[in-house]
């Protein structure tokens, strides 16, 4: 989420996410509260010796409740796992300061635009645009603890080449059989002029990072990422009505052996 004084991004609690009905924290593995560690549990404490950069780490578990209750009651959600990091107290504040900016450097894939009929077109009749993308994930690694990525395409921008475009928006389009060619669809597009113009999908993903393991965080906002520039030809079409009768006048304009139609 974004602080609207100072437009620095601050921690989204978990319970952000629109489909997650929980909120989340995590405590020291075996810690019963106070000063007091179940003494059975710390026989089987997870090893957080050696940690990415070289150093100890905390052993945690994940706790869960419901989202948007004041002092919830607190159940187990995962673990146990390691935290890496000299102040553990701050480290999911800090790694979601900067997971906005990590998640618009993944290499996320677009997907692919399609045209129909492509690669020409004709001026004036619609040419159906669609695109498709899918969910991709991504393990990456922040203030050297492990990251999990989940992109997911949520909208589409089109950008047609002639100083048209259309969205955001949530149609992706889809493939229609030749036969259908030219209908309006919810992503197609009419040139008025002839020529070569480059189309540009923009897609816009939205994410969830989990750390070490733990339960998936919402990133704020979203991330767009355009597909190198494509070409499509328009072409103009030309209506001409011949007089003569092929099956009687094999040499008459229009005829595949007739006369050429003038200019």
């Amino acid at each position: 989420m974004v602080d609207p004084e100072t437009g620095n991004f601050l921690w989204a609690q978990p319970g952000a996410l629109a489909n997650d009905p929980y909120q989340y924290k995590y405590e020291l593995q075996c810690h019963l509260g106070g000063g007091e560690f179940d003494t059975v549990c710390l026989g089987d404490l997870v090893d957080c010796k050696s940690g990415p950069d070289g150093k100890p780490g905390i052993p945690v578990v994940w706790l869960k409740a419901p989202a948007g209750v004041p002092n919830p009651v607190w159940s187990f959600h995962s673990g146990p796992t390691c935290l890496f990091d000299p102040k553990p107290a701050d480290l999911l504040p800090r790694i979601a300061a900067m997971i906005q900016t990590e998640f618009q450097k993944l290499a996320i894939n677009p997907g692919q635009a399609t045209a129909q009929p492509s690669p020409h077109t004709l001026r004036g009749a619609e040419t159906n645009f669609f695109a498709q993308s899918a969910a991709q994930q991504f393990d990456i690694t922040i203030l050297n603890q492990a990251v999990h990525v989940t992109a997911t395409p949520v909208q589409y921008t089109w950008t047609y080449g002639d100083g048209t475009s259309l969205g955001p928006t949530p149609a992706a389009g889809g493939p229609l059989p030749q036969e259908r060619w030219g209908e309006k669809t919810s992503t197609s597009h009419a040139y008025a002029e002839t020529g070569d113009f480059g189309v540009v999908l923009t897609t816009h993903f939205q994410g969830t990072y989990s750390v070490n393991g733990g339960p998936p965080l919402p990133i704020p906002g979203q991330g767009q990422f355009s597909g190198p520039s494509q070409t499509v030809s328009v072409w103009r079409s030309i209506t001409r009505n011949f007089a003569d009768d092929c099956l009687r006048n094999p040499q008459g304009q229009g005829c595949p052996a007739g006369a050429p139609p003038s200019p």
